[in-house]
């Protein structure tokens, strides 16, 4: 009789890139075990999963996990791979029972970078330490790098102008304002970029985009608020170059393989979290204002500068980034 194939539950909420991240995990436990691969995330996350080849069913949740966990019950699973390690993927594993293996976040060595700028962080990607938490299980990281996978009858209502040559796109959002270089600072920019460049970023910078565009030449487009991820996602996918803050767009552009210039202001990229190709693909440009004493002031970010100064994103050299364009 046949052997039944490993039945695995993954569990990330959140967020875009952090769920990107996880793609070659999702692969390898695909390929390599033979296994069901189920995830479970938010709701509002799972289009970025749908169409994943390597994944057999996706569960999701809107707030509470009591919303899921009878489904979730009915499943047997043998192992539980939990990449978020909060309360509720904690819940998760005691309800289900099943071996679980969990990620190691890392935390205390984050809060000492943060608010003692001691650095015990270890030198690994994010990815790679995603591995880390299933080596037990024999699963070994491909080097593949990751995936993005888009409906196979997608086309986008913007699909005209994926059909422009060397087009770049300019990733002008983020989701704390510390990320983000200010609007006066992009305008400049823009100003300098002969290209033409696509802004793009969620309804949070739909007004920005606006007044970006307005105030530079007919070669930059708006597109701030008007796309779904899937057509960020190809816009992307045909870009010559993809200008970033350390975002979601950021880890989408490097699935893609795309050439990135990638701009950090109030975290750094010792976190463990920057762009992450295949092997032997090196496509990523960091630009950062390195020693400044109070950087990074938070893992994640903030509403505004701690500092008033802003010097992490106000000291970004403008004439670099052009110079990489």
């Amino acid at each position: 009789m046949a052997k039944t194939p490993t039945k695995i539950l993954l569990i990330r909420f959140s967020s875009i890139g952090d769920i990107v991240l996880t793609t070659p995990i999702i692969r390898c436990l695909k390929k390599q075990l033979k296994a069901d691969v189920h995830y479970l995330t938010k709701q509002s996350f799972s289009c970025l999963l749908a169409h994943n080849p390597y994944i057999d069913k996706v569960f999701t949740l809107n707030k509470k996990v009591s919303e899921v966990l009878p489904d979730l019950k009915k499943e047997g699973y043998d192992y539980v791979i939990d990449l978020h390690k909060n309360l509720r993927s904690s819940q998760v594993k005691f309800a289900l029972k099943a071996k679980s293996y969990s990620f190691n976040k890392i935390n205390f060595e984050k809060w000492l970078i943060v608010n003692f700028k001691i650095n015990r962080l270890p030198n690994i990607h994010i990815v790679d330490r995603y591995f880390e938490t299933v080596k037990e299980l024999g699963i070994e990281n491909d080097e593949e790098g990751l995936d993005y996978f888009l409906p196979n009858d997608f086309k986008s209502q913007y699909q005209e102008l994926f059909n422009i040559q060397g087009y770049i796109v300019f990733a002008i959002g983020a989701a704390h304002l510390t990320k983000r270089l200010p609007k006066e600072k992009i305008i400049s920019i823009c100003q300098k970029i002969k290209q033409p460049t696509f802004l793009i970023g969620g309804k949070d910078v739909e007004k920005e985009g606006v007044e970006i565009a307005k105030k530079c030449g007919d070669n930059i487009q708006n597109l701030c608020g008007k796309l779904s991820l899937h057509d960020s996602a190809a816009l992307i996918r045909d870009a010559s170059k993809v200008i970033t803050h350390d975002t979601g767009m950021m880890h989408i552009s490097a699935a893609f393989q795309k050439e990135i210039i990638s701009i950090w202001g109030n975290t750094i990229p010792g976190l463990g979290m920057y762009p992450y190709y295949e092997k032997g693909v090196e496509r990523n440009t960091t630009i950062e204002i390195k020693n400044l004493s109070c950087r990074p002031c938070s893992k994640i970010g903030y509403p505004k500068c701690p500092k008033g100064h802003f010097k992490c994103m106000m000291d970004i050299s403008e004439e670099e980034i052009i110079q990489k364009i």
